[in-house]
């Protein structure tokens, strides 16, 4: 049962946001964190690397990959510290850049050409994974062969086995996810690339009409290869939404309207309001939708936007959720691993429906609590501040970023000498003592933030604690959107 305010509650709310508030003369550089937060993508990179990579010390990787299955499947990106191309994971990390740039390029700068090249470096890919249609190419790696491994990218010789979805094989949700990554992409190119841009939507179409025909979750299809890795715990139809909703935004098409109002309770909207990752999209649906309502265009959504006001009080400090907590340091804690995806997530989406309640001039009402649009932008902030070092272990949480920050991150290529440092081939099995050694890496895989803390603030800088120490590409897509707005209102209250 939701707990209702009472005055007590609003003097703790206070208090919590005065503790959590960084001293006055703290500060960050949060463009240069911007710029790092977009490099640590190249250092993901899958393939054959362009003339201008900036992260000198990856090479070309995986140029095979596909040619088991008769396709070409190089490029992409690697989903975190090991060598494997999981689908879903990337496909909601091309979405999050995607969106990033729409809310909050404009003040982006010159970081804005790097963060449209992350988007198409994951856009070319999944061009790639749904060219023949009614396939979606889901996976390319065996996840098991992989972990049982130490070794860099450009040395790879575990399974690259290719997995797919198709009509008699299902995966509504990673395909949902494609459909939405390829329609928010073409809403970035619409302008630089209009070419690009309808090639992008065309296929997002395509590849929704799939999803919603032939409905199932990948992971039942393809257990054995995507389980536990990147299961779908929670169901495909938040995905259905989420890519009608990203449909309806780049193509205005009122099918896709009334797909949305039609299935809204179908699709359960409303569930686990406080969610959202690469699993759970339901907050991400409602805030992104209630942008329309917001704008005064579209009533019939009135229901997405007092579930995204729902969402918001749900993750607020002092009123949270029981499934939300704040620690004593002042970061939002979230039960299960790598929590800093949870931080990412959830405050750039605090940040983007502060900006849509304040160009409509609205609030939250929650309870006696009025949540107003800076309030919002404080408690995303406050987030950002805490990775980038204002916290009880003084330590950035991006690498490169500050005088402290993790140097055993959980990372094969960084961790592992580089081919320009050693050339020779260095095998599965004989990459353990990189693993295992107590020394900090020898490539800094520079913008990379790590899974972060636990509720107690403590951080083991060690590779074997890998839930705390390894990067994902899904807790930096949000990111870049953050500090993309920070670092052009870095003076605002």
């Amino acid at each position: 049962m939701a707990r209702k305010s009472s005055p007590a509650m609003l003097l703790l709310l206070l208090t919590v946001l005065l503790l959590l508030s960084p001293p006055l003369n703290a500060g960050h550089d949060y463009r240069d964190a911007l710029r790092k937060s977009i490099m640590f993508f190249e250092g993901q990179r899958s393939g054959k690397l362009p003339p201008d990579q900036r992260l000198r010390w990856r090479r070309d990787s995986a140029l095979h990959d596909g040619s088991s299955a008769g396709v070409d499947l190089s490029g992409g990106y690697y989903d975190a510290g090991d060598n494997i191309k999981f689908g879903f994971p990337m496909a909601f990390t091309t979405t999050m850049l995607s969106w990033s740039i729409i809310d909050f390029g404009r003040t982006m700068g010159p970081e804005l050409k790097n963060a449209v090249k992350a988007v198409k470096w994951g856009t070319d890919y999944l061009l790639k994974a749904t060219a023949i249609p009614g396939v979606v190419f889901v996976q390319v790696g065996d996840a098991y062969s992989d972990h049982n491994c130490w070794e860099r990218p450009e040395d790879m010789d575990t399974l690259r086995t290719v997995f797919k979805i198709d009509r008699n094989h299902p995966g509504s949700d990673v395909a949902g996810e494609t459909a939405a990554a390829l329609a928010a992409a073409s809403i970035v190119f619409r302008k630089r690339d209009p070419g690009y841009s309808r090639r992008l939507l065309d296929r997002a179409t395509r590849v929704f009409a799939f999803a919603n025909k032939y409905r199932g979750a990948y992971s039942n299809s393809l257990y054995h290869a995507v389980c536990p890795f990147y299961c779908d715990f929670n169901g495909y139809q938040d995905e259905l939404l989420w890519g009608a909703a990203w449909l309806h935004k780049a193509s205005r098409k009122r099918s896709y309207r009334e797909f949305i109002v039609k299935n809204e309770v179908v699709l359960r909207a409303g569930d686990t309001i406080n969610e959202f990752g690469w699993d759970n999209k339901h907050a991400g649906i409602n805030v992104l939708i209630s942008k329309e309502v917001l704008m005064g265009k579209a009533e019939y959504f009135e229901s997405f936007k007092q579930n995204a006001d729902g969402f918001i009080c749900s993750i607020l400090p002092g009123i949270s959720h029981p499934q939300v907590q704040y620690s004593r340091g002042g970061l939002l804690v979230k039960t299960g691993g790598s929590n800093m995806q949870h931080v990412t997530s959830l405050s750039f989406l605090l940040l983007a429906y502060s900006n849509y309640l304040s160009h409509a001039k609205k609030v939250v009402p929650c309870g006696e609590l009025t949540a107003s649009p800076s309030l919002l932008r404080q408690v995303a902030k406050r987030q950002v501040d805490y990775i980038l070092g204002d916290n009880p272990m003084g330590m950035s949480y991006m690498v490169g970023y500050g005088p402290k920050f993790p140097r055993r991150i959980h990372h094969r290529g960084s961790s592992v000498p580089s081919v320009q440092a050693h050339p020779a081939r260095i095998q599965c099995k004989e990459g353990s003592r990189y693993f295992l050694s107590p020394n900090p890496n020898p490539n800094l895989l520079v913008g990379a933030v790590v899974g972060g803390p636990n509720v107690t603030d403590a951080f083991p800088d060690s590779r074997p604690y890998f839930q705390q120490s390894e990067p994902t590409t899904y807790i930096n897509a949000p990111l870049v959107g953050l500090l993309g707005y920070l670092s052009a209102h870095s003076t605002w209250r």
